[in-house]
């Protein structure tokens, strides 16, 4: 009788600067509300995919260099199987990548992601409160059925304009009351200091949504020194330019020095001469871009790095922070 290989079948997969990239399949494109919709995404030879842990998110490539990042949002202990959900953004300013994966997208299409990354991991506490606004929901669905599975304290309260925006419901639905569900159109807007006032001391605060969400968030946790606040806004704040001013970039590891002009940011200036390196929201979201800042001070303008991570002066996301001074001393 003759053997049967059992071989896996050709991969897409490849390495780029340490990071995972790879083609995948679109198994299922499902709606799960209004505006938003529901990828699951296989690798195209049917191998395993990488490990993550809740809070995790991938980049979604584009053409013309465009990446877009959406957090998982279905089973870590599925190695085959990643599934992320894309709202199909309103605003005529923004990049167009939702419209192009609601419109153009179907199943059985092939798409080049890269990661995971985690800047939004789940901090371990005696207690948790999860709030989410919006599509701000999937980077938290997996870390309720981490706490919930772990006989963890939690409860989630969950924001949109109206029950209709409100995305996996279905799967909340199991939890029964623990999930408070605050649809704008009829309950107004969640009480976050309500909220984070009533917090048992060394609850943990995990909170994903609009700027303004995350605002009222660290305004109550600003109010609670008892309770630990974590943050992920899914979209970009737009920096004050007015006082940006030149300032010089020592790469140290070639000693060359370049000059970061006004308007212009420093990874492009230091992309200007040649060397790759590796970036994909250009917005400070996604920690993509972190590099390691030898002498100087930056003026960090990211959305990853904790308060106390930015007044370290360690790291900087090149993409969108500057100098306060006139030198920086990089790890580049």
């Amino acid at each position: 009788m003759n053997a049967v290989s059992s071989a896996p079948s050709a991969t897409t997969v490849r390495r780029v600067m340490r990071e995972y990239e790879a083609e995948v399949v679109v198994r299922r494109k499902i709606r799960v509300a209004d505006r938003i919709v529901a990828f699951e995404l296989a690798e195209i030879g049917g191998h395993e995919l990488p490990e993550w842990q809740p809070g995790a998110h991938i980049d979604v490539l584009m053409d013309a260099g465009l990446a877009r990042q959406y957090s998982l949002c279905g089973d870590p202990a599925d190695r085959f199987t990643w599934r992320i959900a894309v709202l199909r953004e309103d605003n005529p300013r923004a990049p167009s990548g939702s419209h192009h994966l609601h419109d153009q997208i179907t199943e059985e299409d092939r798409l080049r992601i890269r990661g995971p990354r985690n800047q939004f991991p789940l901090e371990p506490a005696p207690e948790h409160l999860f709030v989410a606004g919006g599509v701000g929901i999937t980077p938290i669905l997996p870390m309720v059925a981490e706490t919930h599975a772990a006989g963890r304290p939690w409860r989630l309260v969950y924001g949109a304009r109206s029950v209709s925006e409100m995305a996996f419901t279905d799967e909340l639905g199991a939890y029964g009351d623990r999930v408070v569900l605050v649809p704008q159109d009829t309950d107004g807007l969640i009480d976050m200091a309500g909220l984070v006032a009533s917090a048992a001391p060394g609850t943990t605060v995990h909170c994903c949504g609009p700027a303004p969400l995350l605002q009222a968030a660290k305004n109550a946790a600003s109010k609670n020194h008892e309770i630990t606040l974590r943050t992920e806004r899914f979209g970009a704040d737009l920096p004050d330019q007015t006082t940006d001013h030149p300032f010089d970039v020592v790469l140290a590891r070639s000693g060359e020095t370049v000059r970061v002009p006004v308007g212009e940011s420093i990874l492009h200036t230091v992309e200007a001469t040649g060397r790759r390196l590796l970036s994909s929201c250009q917005a400070g979201m996604c920690g993509t871009c972190e590099t390691a800042v030898l002498k100087g001070v930056p003026d960090h303008r990211d959305s990853v790095l904790t308060t106390e991570e930015q007044n370290s002066g360690e790291m900087m996301m090149i993409c969108v922070s500057r100098c306060v001074g006139d030198r920086l001393v990089l790890d580049i």
